[in-house]
């Protein structure tokens, strides 16, 4: 099976500095993500959130185990995915680009194979439905801390 690419794009009018620091800093992704607990497994090499990072996102349904392959400031982050899910060589890219109005146009993008070919339809539906819920959560929890800081 070719390996199954998925992607979803929403734009905030927070501004993408904003945007960055709550997609980078895990501990805020039970806030606007909707995972029931974070666990920084292990800090990244030269920052606590940076690349080497090994986060834990756990819900209900799954437990993740993510490691962070890259950080451009302001810009993207970058993951592999090490355990949780039934995909392999799972790698995910959140790319933040300035809107002519200020804010952030930010784009979700993963890539994997199904570790069962026959479920490749469902990961597929599956995981664009999580990277547009993702991605639109994250716009909105940029806005309200963007409005929160701006009333302080």
């Amino acid at each position: 099976m070719d390996r199954v690419k998925v992607a979803a794009q929403a734009e905030s009018r927070a501004d993408p500095a904003t945007v960055f620091r709550l997609l980078k800093d895990g501990s805020t992704w039970t806030d606007w993500a909707k995972f029931d607990s974070f666990e920084l497994e292990r800090p990244g090499q030269h920052e606590t959130y940076g690349v080497g990072a090994i986060r834990v996102l756990s819900s209900k349904l799954t437990r993740a185990r993510e490691e962070i392959v890259e950080v451009v400031p302001d810009r993207r982050v970058s993951y592999v995915l090490l355990s949780g899910l039934p995909l392999r060589a799972y790698h995910a890219e959140v790319e933040l680009a300035s809107a002519a109005n200020g804010g952030t146009v930010i784009r979700w993008r993963a890539a994997f194979y199904p570790q069962h070919v026959v479920m490749g339809w469902f990961w597929r539906r599956f995981m664009t439905w999580v990277l547009a819920t993702l991605v639109r959560r994250l716009a909105l929890a940029a806005e309200r801390l963007r409005t929160s800081e701006r009333t302080t």
